[in-house]
Parts: C-alpha cells; structure tokens; sequence
C-alpha cells in the first residue's frame, strides 16, 4: 500500500517582500553617497566669431601656468601654491597704483560711490599631465583671494561679510571687484622651466 506524504505548512511570504522593500528604502535613505564637487564657475555666452577680442595690456594679466610635474610658473617667475593667493590679491588690489601691475578704470557703482576698478584678469593654462588635485588647488587659491577682496570690501563698506550681505550689496561688490579668470584649453607645458610646488 502507497504511503501518503504529508503536507507541509506553507509560508506566507507576502510580508517578507513588504519586510525588505521597507529596509531596502531605509537604506538608500540613510545612506550617504560620495559625489564629487566641481568648481563654481559661471561661463561667457558664446562667442560670435565676427567680433574680433578686444586687445589686453600686459599690465593687466596675471598668467599662472601649470606643468605636468605640478610645479608653477607665475607671470614668468617660478611660484608655488602657497604663495599664489596673496600674488593674485596684490594683483587685484594694486593697491599702490604700480606701473606693473593692472590699470585702474573709475567707476560709479551704486552703494559705493566712485570706486577704482581693477582691468586684470587672470590666465590659468594648465597641462595635460597636471594632477586634478594640483588643478583644483590652484583653483581654489585664485578663488579665496577674490572672496577675500570682496570680504574686505563688504566689511569696509557695509560692515558685514560678503556673505551676510543683501543681494544689493553684493551685486555692487561683484562690480567693484570682477572675478575674471580665463582659463585656456590644457595643452603639454611640461618644456617650460617652472618653481617648485
């Protein structure tokens, strides 16, 4: 005589899904994900190539090169990163009107009155071999010397940090003290006699 197999209970998987679609949601999160960080930069509109650029004194360009060794060259000086934030101040500021460094234009800026405006602008060409973490610290140095120029304005003018300040305020301080950088496409200066790091 054939034995009967006996039947086992069945599960009732169903709350088992809804149990790791709960911890799955909570994961994803409570998670933190790593997500690099670029540089704030806002670009020109495209250039119409009818218009020929404007012509720029030698007085007015800092020009900061970058070697495939991470070794700098600063206005045709061998430089390093720890010096490059209070040359490029001084560059901006002129604050004794030097002959070598860049022209001054006044201007009428509302909150401000008239004000000695700088023409400079700063060159940055790295090449192909420079190092990303090299690159965004050279970034990071020609960026914190313009914020604090315009700190040392708002404090000067305003009394608060350029932060704190009110979009007015900060609008007049952006005129006063323009942020131009101009960055050229990477190309291979590894030839060209640079400082150290």
């Amino acid at each position: 005589m054939a034995r009967k197999s006996k039947k086992l209970p069945a599960l009732n998987s169903s709350s088992m899904s809804d149990i790791s679609f709960l911890l799955l949601t909570f994961f994803l999160l409570t998670s933190s994900i790593n997500t690099d960080m670029g540089i704030q930069r806002r670009l020109p509109p495209p250039s119409d190539p009818s218009v020929t650029p404007p012509d720029i004194h030698r007085r007015n360009t800092f020009v900061v090169l970058v070697n495939m060794n991470d070794q700098l060259l600063i206005n045709g000086e061998p430089g390093d990163i720890n010096s490059l934030k209070d040359r490029a101040k001084e560059f901006f500021a002129n604050p004794t009107n030097a002959a070598n460094l860049p022209e001054k234009v006044p201007q009428d800026i509302p909150l401000l009155g008239r004000m000695e405006v700088s023409k400079g602008i700063v060159s940055l060409q790295n090449d192909r071999g420079t190092s990303y973490k090299m690159y965004l610290q050279v970034q990071n140095e020609l960026t914190a010397a313009v914020n604090e120029l315009k700190d040392d304005l708002a404090k000067e003018k305003f009394g608060r940090k350029y932060a704190d300040c009110n979009p007015e305020q900060i609008s007049a301080i952006d005129k006063a003290i323009p942020a131009a950088i101009s960055e050229a496409e990477p190309k291979n200066i590894s030839g060209q006699k640079t400082g150290g790091k």
